[in-house]
């Protein structure tokens, strides 16, 4: 009896905590009063993904948020081509200049060692994808058809350094070399097949944005 006692507690204890952090990642309240349907806390870097997936067009409208300094960058996106891996991925990268204004370049990261240049994705984007900086967090906001039609997308996110104003390397060690994640944009959870880390060391290592 003592023993189910036990187990019906833990079990009480990791549902509340589950709930709070739920809870903590769905309350988060947005400088531009946008709402979103779900939200996952991804595993590395602060970062949080916001999302509402539109199953009659196959769109997620998508907010990402992470913490940076004002003198950093952060990048959110979508490899269309294989999973674990920078190259090939679609993105989007916010900064700041010296006075404080936010932009946001979209790239395609045609290697290891991309150019950053300003260029088409490999997805469709709606409207005009937008990014601010507030409360120490950059926050990403877009929206997108999800490739291929599919609910199911290698998601990708990265943070770093300004140099002179300039989009610098991220460290090549720790959590910079873990941000890649399968996500099911439709149940809102990750999925099977998560990369495995040789890949992810090989290609995030060049990564500039």
């Amino acid at each position: 009896m003592a023993r189910s006692s036990a187990w019906i507690f833990l079990l009480a204890t990791l549902l509340l905590a589950s709930g709070a952090a739920a809870q903590n990642c769905s309350s988060t309240k947005f400088p531009s009063g946008r709402s979103f349907q779900r939200c996952t806390t991804l595993p590395v870097l602060g970062a949080t993904l916001y999302y509402t997936f539109h199953p009659e067009n196959g769109t997620a409208d998508v907010a990402f948020r992470a913490p940076s300094s004002s003198n950093g960058w952060v990048a959110w996106g979508i490899n269309t081509e294989r999973a674990g891996s920078m190259a090939g991925s679609s993105v989007f990268i916010a900064s700041q200049n010296s006075n404080g204004a936010v932009s946001l370049l979209q790239t395609y990261l045609e290697s290891t060692s991309p150019s950053l240049t300003p260029g088409t994705l490999k997805f469709n984007v709606s409207g005009a994808p937008a990014a601010e900086y507030a409360a120490g967090a950059y926050i990403i906001y877009a929206t997108v058809a999800l490739p291929g039609n599919s609910t199911v997308q290698n998601t990708v996110w990265q943070a770093g350094p300004l140099s002179n104003g300039q989009i610098a390397p991220h460290r090549a060690s720790g959590p910079n070399l873990q941000s890649t994640m399968r996500l099911d944009f439709l149940a809102g959870n990750r999925t099977a097949g998560a990369p495995n880390s040789r890949m992810s060391r090989r290609n995030l290592r060049g990564f500039q944005g």
